[in-house]
């Protein structure tokens, strides 16, 4: 019985993962930091997006778990 809420709370949670805003999140961090790593981008530019990108990220999961 314990096993199954568990599998269900995962399943749950893994389906959260994969809603857009997260996809969205994830390839805007790894494009930046792949300009980053190739020196085409200045590490700045890229620390100002992905602050952005995951303040504005983790802000809507906030408001969403208050509501």
């Amino acid at each position: 019985m314990i096993k199954g809420i568990c599998m269900k709370e995962f399943t749950r949670n893994l389906a959260n993962l994969i809603k857009v805003k997260t996809i969205v999140t994830v390839v805007v961090i790894a494009v930046y930091a792949v300009l980053a790593l190739r020196g085409n981008i200045s590490s700045d530019n890229v620390m100002i997006i992905v602050t952005a990108v995951v303040s504005f990220y983790f802000g809507t999961q906030h408001e969403k778990k208050s509501e």
